[in-house]
C-alpha cells in the first residue's frame, strides 16, 4: 500500500534510500555501540540540502511541503532515526521561528542554519517535563537586551547545535501566560553544554544538557511577544508530533523487513517458519499496524500543508505512532527469538529505538488527555 507519490517524490525517495544504505548504513551498528554523533556523515547530508528541506524558498532553503518531507525522513528513519532526528530538531525550532518570527528572524535563523548547522529546541528542564508551564528559567528585560537564566535538559543537538530556541519566563506571576521565546546563538557567553547523554536508543543523536547563564541576547531576538512562547512551543509541538510519526513508521518498516527477511530464512520444523501461521499471524498484525501508522502520518501532513489545525490529529498520529512502533519490534524481536535479543541482529536496535516514541514530544498519555480535550470542545 503506502502513499501514491509524484515523480518528484519518487525521485527524492530513491536518493535518499540510496544514500541511506551506501553511505549511513554500513556505520550504524559501529556508531550505535559506541553512542556516537556521526557529524561527518550529517555533513554530506547537509551537501544534499537535507537540513534545508522545510525553511521557506524565499530564506534560501528548499521549501518543500511536509508531505514530501515526512516521506522522505521516514526512509532515514529505516537506516537509523536517531540519524533522522539529528536533522529534524533543526525543523523543530526553525517551526518555532516561522510560526511567531518576523522577516529579520526567519532570515537570521535561515542564515544560520543553511551553510551547514544544526538547530536545537530549548523547552524542557529537570523539574517540568509534561508540566513545561512550570519551568524555572527566567529571562529578564535589561535596557535593549534581555537576560536569560535557565537550566534545560534533554536537549537534542545540544551540543552540536548553532542556534537554539530558548523558553523561559519573562513574568513568573503569569505562569504559562508568562513564559516567551528567544532565539539564542550558540556563540553567546554563557552558554554551557553538558554531558552526552548515554542512552538506550537513539544513540547517532546527540542529547545533553545546556545551561544558559547569563546570557545576553538583543531584544530583537524575542519572539512574538513577552507572553506567547508558550502558545508558540504548543503549536510546534503540534507539528513536530505528527512528524515523529513519520520517524516511528521508518523504524517500523524497517522491523517488517527484517522479520519477513527471517522467516524466509529461518528452518525449524523442516521448513521455513515463516510458513507457520502463528508467525504470519504476527507479521501481519505489523503490517496492519504500520500501514495504519503511515496514513495517520499522511493524513496530518495533509492538513498540516492546508494550514490546517493538529491540535487533536498530531496527538493521535504521534501517540498511535508511537504505541504501534514499540508494539511492531517487539514483534520482530519475538519472530527472531534468541537471536532477537543478540546485538547480533538488527531488530533488538530498533526495539530500543523505539520506546522515546511513547515519551519525547509529550508523553502518549499526555497526548490521551489533549486528546480527550478536543473531543469535549
Amino acid at each position: 500500500m503506502g502513499n501514491i507519490l509524484t515523480t518528484e517524490q519518487k525521485e527524492l525517495v530513491e536518493m535518499v534510500r540510496n544514500f541511506a544504505l551506501k553511505e549511513v548504513k554500513p556505520h550504524v551498528k559501529e556508531l550505535d555501540e559506541k553512542g556516537e554523533f556521526p557529524l561527518e556523515l550529517l555533513r554530506q547530508a547537509f551537501d544534499m540540502g537535507l537540513h534545508c528541506l522545510e525553511i521557506p524558498e524565499e530564506y534560501g532553503g528548499s521549501g518543500l511541503d511536509y508531505q514530501t518531507t515526512a516521506i522522505i525522513f521516514e526512509e532515514l528513519a529505516k537506516v537509523d532515526a536517531g540519524y533522522a532526528i539529528s536533522l529534524v530538531t533543526t525543523f523543530v525550532a526553525l517551526r518555532s521561528v516561522i510560526a511567531a518570527g518576523n522577516e529579520a528572524q526567519k532570515k537570521l535563523f535561515a542564515d544560520i542554519i543553511i551553510p551547514g548547522a544544526f538547530g536545537g529546541f530549548c523547552l524542557t528542564e529537570p523539574n517540568s517535563g509534561s508540566d513545561a508551564g512550570s519551568m524555572r528559567g527566567t529571562a529578564v528585560k535589561d535596557g535593549d537586551e534581555y537576560v536569560i537564566n535557565a537550566s534545560k535538559c534533554f536537549v537534542t543537538n545540544g551540543g552540536v547545535a548553532d542556534v537554539f530556541v530558548v523558553f523561559a519566563s519573562t513574568d513568573k506571576s503569569k505562569g504559562v501566560k508568562g513564559i516567551s521565546a528567544f532565539i539564542v546563538e550558540r556563540s553567546r557567553a554563557g552558554i554551557t553544554v553538558g554531558k552526552h547523554e548515554d542512552k538506550m536508543g537513539l544513540r547517532l543523536s546527540n542529547t545533553t544538557d545546556v545551561t544558559f547563564t547569563d546570557v545576553r541576547v538583543p531584544a530583537d531576538h524575542l519572539l512574538g511577544k513577552e507572553g506567547t512562547g508558550f502558545i508558540t512551543a504548543m503549536n510546534t509541538l503540534n507539528v513536530s508530533r505528527a512528524f515523529v510519526g513519520a520517524l516511528a513508521v521508518g523504524i517500523c518498516q524497517a522491523a517488517i523487513d527484517e522479520a519477513v527477511k527471517y522467516a524466509k530464512e529461518r528452518v525449524q520444523f523442516k521448513k521455513p517458519i515463516g510458513q507457520f501461521q502463528a508467525v504470519q499471524m504476527i507479521l501481519a498484525d505489523m503490517e496492519i499496524q504500520t500501514e495504519a501508522a503511515r496514513q495517520l502520518v499522511h493524513h496530518a501532513m495533509i492538513l498540516m500543508d492546508d494550514n490546517k489545525p493538529v491540535v487533536k490529529e498530531g496527538s493521535i498520529t504521534k501517540t498511535f505512532c508511537g504505541d504501534t512502533v514499540v508494539r511492531v519490534t517487539t514483534d520482530a524481536v519475538q519472530i527472531f527469538g534468541g537471536y532477537g535479543v543478540s546485538k547480533e541482529y538488527p531488530v533488538e536496535k530498533l526495539m530500543r529505538d523505539s520506546k522515546v516514541f511513547q515519551i519525547f514530544e509529550g508523553t502518549n498519555q499526555i497526548q490521551r488527555l489533549v486528546i480527550a480535550k478536543e473531543m469535549f470542545k
